[in-house]
């Protein structure tokens, strides 16, 4: 089987993990500090904390924000749900909204009818490589007096007019899950330019303490810490990043040449603003159930979108007060019915990619 995506894992992680294992030090220290450096290399945020991964980086940046029971914060209806659960753990309520059919991130004009006096900040999500409108996003956000959290997690590399995602907002998040653009196997990193938030974001992952090693917590706090072990994989990682990205869009622009003009099957926009991120090379299937079957019986592993949330079952308990009309999620619907990705590992060999494209061909020679 063709897998869909692979991390990149080889020496250099051995190497960094043996230098972590050889100082015994293998809860934060030097290695994190290294790795939250790195990040803000990357970001250009002032203020990089690492935590143990992105949902927990998410719920700290809502408490940071004071958001909790009563609040409403606005969750695009396409994204893993992670995040909207990060907002049920912190106390408020996620309301949903549709995407841009485009872009598949958050749409503004069904972001703008979701506010009400309860709404308390808005999360974009940067989905698949892209980037949200975030100059739409945040004068939104100036008009209605809300916080703005960024959902980044598939977004380290992700540019637009030169600037890192997550970084528009009071807060972002980062995550470097196994299947991400690089990976510390789990973990994510919590982005700010405000001191203050950065601070209570630091004692909710540190029991409530400002530094490590004392006893006394003057506030409540969680056990949210990185290790020395997933910094190791990161800094191995970051180290990688140009290459991966590089290879990514590749596979991206050879699946473009190669698939382009078949009837059924369409490329998705790329913001010219934007510098993307090829995490998934992905496409616009009219028949993508049949495609996702045919590539699997022969040999090609695929993933389709996200589910929309409106749609998840464990939203549909009343007591949990989210309600979601789907005549208002047209977009998210269109994409999860069509949406495809196609085989987008760095590690993808130019033959793998070649019996992936034939086996598409084949697909449509048939039926076209």
């Amino acid at each position: 089987m063709i897998p869909q995506i692979q991390p990149w894992i080889d020496d250099a992680e051995l190497q960094e993990l043996t230098r972590v294992i050889a100082s015994t030090f293998i809860t934060e220290a030097a290695l994190t500090k290294e790795f939250e450096q790195m990040t803000q290399q990357l970001t250009g945020a002032k203020y990089v904390i690492a935590v143990a991964n992105g949902t927990v980086g998410l719920y700290c940046a809502l408490k940071a924000l004071n958001i909790g029971a009563g609040d409403e914060v606005i969750v695009p209806d396409l994204t893993f749900i992670a995040t909207a659960n990060a907002v049920i753990m912190a106390g408020a309520t996620p309301v949903f909204c549709d995407v841009e059919s485009k872009t598949f991130c958050i749409d503004i004009a069904s972001a703008k009818s979701k506010i009400t006096a309860k709404t308390k900040a808005i999360m974009p999500v940067h989905l698949y490589g892209q980037s949200a409108d975030m100059p739409a996003v945040m004068k939104l956000a100036g008009e209605h007096g809300l916080k703005v959290i960024e959902d980044a997690a598939q977004g380290v590399g992700v540019l637009l007019d030169g600037k890192h995602a997550g970084t528009f907002g009071d807060i972002g998040i980062l995550s470097y899950y196994g299947n991400k653009t690089i990976t510390t196997a789990e973990g994510g990193i919590i982005l700010t330019n405000d001191e203050e938030l950065a601070k209570k974001c630091y004692r909710l992952k540190n029991h409530g303490r400002d530094t490590k090693g004392t006893f006394i917590h003057e506030h409540i706090g969680f056990n949210f810490s990185f290790t020395e072990l997933q910094a190791a994989i990161g800094v191995a990682q970051m180290k990688k990043l140009d290459k991966i990205i590089a290879r990514k869009k590749e596979i991206h622009d050879k699946y473009e040449q190669e698939l382009a003009g078949i009837p059924g099957f369409e490329s998705l926009y790329v913001n010219p603003a934007v510098r993307p991120v090829f995490w998934f090379t992905s496409y616009w299937v009219e028949k993508l159930e049949e495609l996702a079957e045919f590539l699997k019986n022969n040999g090609v592993q695929t993933r389709r979108f996200f589910y929309p949330l409106h749609l998840q079952p464990c939203y549909q308990d009343p007591s949990l007060g989210i309600a979601a009309d789907p005549e208002d999620f047209k977009a998210t619907t269109n994409a999860y019915n069509h949406g495809l990705s196609l085989p987008s590992s760095y590690l993808l060999t130019t033959e793998e990619q070649d019996t992936v494209i034939k086996k598409i061909k084949e697909f449509y020679a048939d039926r076209n």
